[in-house]
């Protein structure tokens, strides 16, 4: 006679888990997507570990310490495509565009240290831009918004749900005007949508897609991304900036945002280095191409001939890299980046210069295996 009660009860109780699970369900299904892509590994620190951290994770985290106190400086639009001293250039632009590496230290100190009040700064600083920005879609003047991508990646299942939700919102028109700009270009897309400035706008879209685990958008990004490869880098590893405009200079701004959407990619076990596009042309083989120009082997003058109407006028300013020989440190971390990718590209970035930049100690302190 007992066991009839007893059964009863493990039935009720069972009804009862499986309801509390639904609404756990429903609750997480009405709930907005967090950060997911989790593009730098970035492991706290144990208090030991602190004391004798590598020179870059201190350099960062005192570099992030001492922008604390800062207020945000977040306009509605940037314009920084044209850095002083060109007559269109706006200087509060290039101020405010810093506080994108602000974020990026800041959540990378947070990571680093555990101390909430860089998580704080990162939900000042994020939320002011995210609620006041309107994005122009010009990839040159927005490509610094891989700074404020990778501080809610890293923090966003901390953040407010008002900080965190503003932010997804802001994210999804960025990437999905981006896909819209593209989609209406006539084909064959012409170079501004083929050069430097797609590699960017790439960039920008996969960044997004991953950090907002969009399936959907990570799928676009992918064949924006191959679609790029092809039309970007030609059968010999060569990009199209090199050819356009004759210097290594681009080449470096070219390919750097493509490596920084491959390593996004990449934390999705998705190997973007090696794809290929319908031509066979790969990331991996521009960099291969880049790479005797880094170590030295080769040389090249930059901007000779001339072929953007800037270039003369930069030229005669004196702007660094505008004149003689291309300088291959600009190219370091580019390199520290691909060592990312693949370890065979950390030796070209070790003797660029030996050590990474200070974010990319803390994000990614080891060049992949």
């Amino acid at each position: 006679m007992d066991a009839f009660p007893l059964n009863l009860e493990s039935h009720a109780r069972r009804v009862a888990l499986a309801l509390a699970g639904a609404v756990a369900l429903a609750s997480a299904a009405a709930t907005p997507a967090q950060a997911a892509m989790n593009f730098c590994a970035a492991p706290a620190l144990q208090s030991s570990e602190r004391t004798h951290a590598d020179p870059g994770v201190k350099a960062l985290v005192a570099d992030a310490q001492a922008h604390l106190n800062d207020p945000p400086h977040a306009l509605p639009q940037l314009r920084t495509a044209h850095a002083p001293p060109h007559p269109n250039a706006d200087d509060a632009s290039t101020v405010a565009e810093k506080d994108f590496e602000l974020m990026r230290n800041a959540a990378l100190a947070w990571r680093a240290t555990g101390d909430d009040r860089y998580l704080k700064f990162v939900d000042r600083t994020l939320a002011a831009w995210v609620k006041t920005y309107q994005p122009s879609f010009n990839p040159i003047d927005e490509t610094r918004l891989d700074g404020l991508i990778l501080a809610y990646d890293m923090t966003g299942s901390a953040l407010p749900v008002a900080t965190r939700n503003a932010t997804i919102a802001f994210l999804r028109k960025l990437a999905n005007g981006y896909v819209a700009d593209i989609d209406a270009q006539t084909r064959p897309l012409n170079s501004s949508f083929s050069n430097t400035l797609q590699s960017h706008r790439v960039k920008l879209i996969a960044m997004a897609a991953f950090t907002l685990d969009d399936r959907k958008l990570i799928n676009v990004a992918q064949q924006l991304f191959i679609a790029q490869i092809g039309a970007n880098i030609d059968k010999n590893g060569a990009p199209l900036d090199f050819a356009e405009r004759d210097a290594m200079r681009d080449v470096t701004h070219d390919l750097q945002p493509l490596v920084m959407a491959a390593l996004a990619a990449r934390r999705h076990n998705r190997n973007w280095l090696r794809v290929k596009s319908p031509s066979g042309a790969t990331l991996q083989g521009a960099l291969d191409w880049l790479a005797p120009y880094a170590t030295g082997d080769k040389t090249h003058e930059e901007f000779v001939p001339a072929t953007a109407p800037s270039d003369p006028a930069r030229s005669a300013t004196g702007l660094p890299g505008f004149n003689g020989d291309w300088t291959p440190q600009d190219a370091a971390e580019l390199f520290y980046l691909a060592a990312r990718l693949d370890a065979r590209y950390q030796p070209i970035a070790l003797r660029l210069t030996p050590a990474p930049p200070p974010w990319l100690a803390v994000c990614l302190p080891l060049p992949a295996r």
